[in-house]
């Protein structure tokens, strides 16, 4: 779901394995995910989006990281939310 996510906003991006773990490149880092024993973990690598601050406080998470549980359906807006905003400090990087 996470990928189809990932490439019906970002159809040119480069999906790579990274870290053992599938990745996408757009200028970069774009964003990576993996699934765990008891959760799928996001790595959208943005320190800071205010905008998402509030909607991010109900996951765990760390500097690059948010854990998405198992038992729990994915927040698919919220997650297409970050890619956007992934895509968009990307395309910022490459002008």
């Amino acid at each position: 779901e996470i990928r189809n996510i990932i490439k019906s906003i970002v159809p040119q991006a480069e999906e790579k394995i990274s870290y053992n773990i599938p990745a996408y490149f757009l200028n970069g880092m774009l964003v990576y995910f993996a699934g765990f024993k008891n959760h799928i973990a996001l790595y959208p690598f943005t320190q800071t989006n205010t905008e998402l601050d509030m909607e991010l406080k109900e996951y765990k998470s760390g500097k690059a990281t948010i854990q998405f549980k198992l038992n729990e359906p994915l927040p698919t807006k919220l997650i297409t939310k970050l890619v956007k905003f992934r895509v968009s400090e990307s395309l910022k990087k490459q002008k």
